[in-house]
């Protein structure tokens, strides 16, 4: 793997761990696709970094898992402020 992709996992995984955020939220902060930091975080970072891997695996979970209660949440909000 060329370096500065290996360098670019490191600071997407830095990111979402430090901040909780999404992948489409990295991938705004990066100004990249979110097909490549989805593809960074979960499948290459996994043979940079073990570690990191599963700490960033932990926090994809859990938004996850949250998706659908957001997405309610937008919705409520988008109906709210049309008038």
């Amino acid at each position: 793997m060329w370096n500065y992709i290996a360098d670019r996992v490191k600071k997407e995984a830095e990111y979402i761990i430090s901040t909780k955020s999404t992948v489409r939220a990295a991938a705004l902060h990066f100004e990249i696709s979110k097909s490549t930091v989805h593809k960074d975080v979960t499948e290459r970072l996994k043979t940079i970094d073990e570690n990191m891997f599963l700490n960033v695996r932990e926090v994809l979970d859990k938004n996850l898992s949250e998706r659908h209660i957001r997405g309610g949440i937008a919705t409520k909000n988008k109906y709210l402020h049309k008038s």
